[in-house]
């Protein structure tokens, strides 16, 4: 897992990039702590505003949501999800992928212990956890599109088809992050992904 990058070259070219990565870095590792220490729901923004020594206001600059707290915007893990898949090859198939989109977004995680926690988090906290069905939902539509062109059309029905193997995909990543969170970390997202999909795939 690595930094989100805030440039082509993978790193900010300017010092406000630098200032404001910074501050994005402890505002994110504030919440995350009080959230594992006092639960997500009973963490107000109040709280992470002043242990990490800023103002509500410059908080939401940086976040729009408590939830984008957690680690990011969803909506911009969706969007990364659906790049990284419209920039694979033409001949790639749907699974191959799906794959390289998933595996962008765990990438985006900074360390493998706070990917832990934040997923931790997640598969514990009921309100987070409905809000992230919710958000697959929506990636299953907006990929849609981008999947149905890779499927095998000689039999037809490509968009039923492409919506079974989109949701089974994230069936599958949902899968391996809830074994990874009950296995404390270890092993490889990737490889507990490969392992659920082939016992779905037969």
């Amino acid at each position: 897992m690595k930094q989100q990058a805030d440039s082509a070259t993978g790193a900010p070219t300017t010092l406000w990039d630098r200032t404001r990565q910074l501050a994005s870095q402890e505002i994110l590792a504030t919440a995350l702590r009080l959230f594992t220490e006092q639960g997500y729901d009973e963490t107000t923004i109040a709280q992470v505003a002043r242990e990490a020594g800023v103002s509500q206001r410059t908080l939401f600059r940086y976040f729009g949501t408590k939830e984008d707290l957690l680690g990011g915007s969803r909506d911009r893990f969706g969007q990364i999800l659906a790049d990284t898949i419209s920039e694979q090859p033409a001949d790639a198939g749907a699974w191959e992928a799906l794959r390289a989109g998933l595996a962008a977004v765990l990438a985006l995680h900074d360390s493998r212990e706070q990917a832990l926690e934040r997923f931790r988090l997640l598969h514990n906290t009921a309100s987070l956890r409905a809000g992230w069905l919710e958000k697959q939902l929506r990636f299953q539509e907006n990929l849609l599109p981008l999947i149905e062109p890779r499927m095998d059309a000689a039999t037809g029905n490509e968009g039923a088809k492409a919506r079974a193997v989109i949701a089974t995909a994230l069936a599958c990543l949902d899968a391996a992050l809830t074994t990874w969170v009950a296995n404390d970390g270890k092993g490889e997202i990737m490889d507990l992904y490969d392992e659920c999909l082939a016992a779905v795939r037969g």
